[in-house]
């Protein structure tokens, strides 16, 4: 592992600041849950650099309003992450490379929920779904410097992947901790795919947006809310917009400063630093970022998906 690794930027920068000066004309990217919270502003941001952007959505009237709103070169997919038939169908109708793959798309604190094949729902759509759909679109990616990003959360740090029982068959369903272990799945899928893909001239690099008011907290009342505010707010933690919560994304997909960086975690424009257990707000389980874990949940991933 290289030296840890900060920008000029940071907690306030915005996608637009992050992208400023970088020229991504040619450039084809892909953006889940891109009508909505910061995938809205990751893609405006993408976009406004002269990418080619692709919505890929499961609302595909409200993909379209975002897109008109945007301007540029901003198409629309249709995509269910949690319908591993959707997932195909998108790659069946991706054709030419593709240079920046967005990971942004997410449930979080869904109550118990099963998709027809059984598997918890949060698992299924934010680590499952973008596996597959990664997985999936490797041959559009294999061009040198292509990046994908993982959106995670820091609601890693409330629970490792639980293999024994990823879905909740043998222990009580928690809304929290099945969100927080798809969250650590998705910076243990940035571990292993750099450390397969990155002779592809693929990287991956998972991160925290920040906490943002957006869509996201549909599942989550209004008391649940307002202390897990207040806990933030006790940590020195303030909320972003939802174009300072892009940033980081944005800075992973565009940034030369990260030019064949792989396999890390960020928060705030910068490399998140080892967790210490002292807060659920900020830096990086070391369960997260296991070489080990990331290479089993690949292999139990592929074996799922397989069945």
């Amino acid at each position: 592992m290289t030296e840890h690794i900060t920008t000029p930027f940071g907690a306030e920068s915005t996608a637009a600041q992050v992208v400023a000066g970088i020229d991504l004309t040619g450039k084809r990217a892909v953006v889940t849950g891109g009508a909505s919270g910061i995938g809205v502003e990751t893609a405006r941001a993408l976009a406004s650099a002269g990418a080619e952007v692709t919505l890929a959505v499961r609302d595909t009237g409200a993909g379209r309003r975002v897109a008109d709103e945007i301007g540029g070169d901003v198409r629309v997919a249709r995509l269910d992450l949690a319908d591993q038939a959707s997932v195909a169908a998108f790659v069946a109708g991706w054709d030419g490379p593709l240079h920046i793959l967005v990971n942004n798309a997410g449930v979080m604190a869904a109550p118990e929920t099963r998709t027809p094949e059984g598997w918890e729902l949060q698992f299924a759509t934010n680590h499952l779904g973008h596996f597959a759909l990664t997985k999936g679109l490797h041959r559009f990616l294999a061009l040198e410097g292509v990046r994908v990003v993982s959106v995670s959360s820091s609601a890693h740090l409330m629970s490792p992947v639980v293999f024994e029982d990823i879905h909740y068959t043998d222990r009580p369903y928690d809304p929290w901790t099945a969100y927080g272990q798809s969250k650590t799945a998705n910076v243990l899928f940035a571990v292993e795919a750099t450390k397969r893909w990155a002779a592809d001239g693929i990287t991956v690099n998972a991160l925290m947006p920040g906490g943002i008011d957006t869509n996201l907290q549909r599942h989550v009342d209004d008391g649940q809310l307002r202390a897990m505010r207040e806990r933030a707010a006790a940590d020195g933690y303030r909320l972003k917009t939802p174009q300072q919560g892009a940033a980081t994304s944005v800075l992973l997909a565009t940034s030369p400063l990260l030019e064949g960086v792989g396999g890390r975690y960020f928060e705030d424009c910068g490399e998140a630093l080892p967790s210490r257990g002292e807060t659920l707000i900020r830096g990086v389980a070391a369960y997260a970022l296991d070489p080990e874990a990331a290479t089993r949940l690949w292999e139990v991933t592929e074996e799922t998906l397989a069945r």
